[in-house]
């Protein structure tokens, strides 16, 4: 079967499967409760109604509401997102890898808004959280010889169902750092940024293995000769990520809709 005849039937099933709220696709099981992630040290609040966090990262209390306030949001539009995001992986069929780390924990997000504002003076709370594409986020993972299909059908789907991509970085033809396709999408009901992160098995273990030492390269203390070290180590790691074939041509899909019955 060619991929256009493939996808012609994906999309005619992925149709149907988002008609009937996903209750027809095999194995697309109801979201479950999300569980954040708690990656890196949490930062704590203040008495005055502040956060602080390590490397002397700070918000103040209203900028400090406004991102919890944003995390409530990214919980509510994460209820929609995730069942879209099950059934690309199920028709796919990607391996849809932490999914129950979906959602970037608060003091994860305060951190990156501390981080921006710090390095951007004069940027308010609300420009900084208009740069995170992850506080939803998923990752799909293929073998390498069904990837750059994968990657074709999954993402397309998407884009079927009404999300828009606003980010697609392919970082397979690099020749240093970071092998695989991070995309950024906003989400058809809620119009929030997720982020789906497109995978092979040795790319994923690549980033897992590179996360401690990319987290220390971009703290604010980090001397500049510290983050060419660390740099290097990455480096030296995603030199060893096969390419699957295709993969570095791969491209984010056009606008498309599911054709309307009539």
């Amino acid at each position: 079967m060619n991929l256009g005849t493939m996808m012609s039937r994906t999309l005619t099933s992925a149709a149907l499967a988002v008609a009937l709220g996903l209750g027809a696709a095999p194995g697309a099981q109801a979201a479950a409760v999300p569980v954040a992630d708690k990656v890196g040290k949490a930062g704590r609040a203040d008495n005055g109604g502040g956060w602080q966090g390590e490397g002397g990262l700070a918000l103040n209390a209203a900028d400090n509401a406004r991102v919890d306030a944003f995390v409530e949001q990214a919980k509510r539009a994460e209820r929609s997102i995730s069942p879209q995001v099950r059934a690309a992986a199920l028709l796919s069929s990607a391996e849809l890898v932490g999914f129950d780390h979906r959602l970037k924990s608060p003091d994860s997000l305060k951190r990156k808004v501390a981080t921006s504002m710090k390095e951007h003076p004069g940027q308010n709370v609300n420009e900084a959280l208009s740069g995170i594409n992850d506080s939803v986020r998923y990752t799909l993972r293929w073998p390498d010889g069904r990837y750059t299909e994968g990657v074709t059908v999954a993402s397309r789907l998407l884009s079927v169902w009404g999300n828009d991509s606003i980010k697609w970085t392919n970082t397979w033809g690099r020749a240093k750092g970071y092998k695989a396709i991070n995309s950024g999408w906003s989400a058809a009901r809620s119009g929030h940024r997720f982020e789906v992160q497109f995978h092979t098995p040795a790319s994923k273990n690549a980033q897992e293995v590179t996360h401690k030492l990319y987290e220390e390269q971009r703290l604010p203390g980090t001397s500049p000769e510290r983050a060419r070290e660390l740099q290097a180590q990455q480096d030296a790691i995603f030199a060893a990520v096969p390419v699957p074939q295709g993969a570095d041509r791969l491209t984010a899909p056009g606008p498309v809709r599911a054709p309307v019955a009539g």
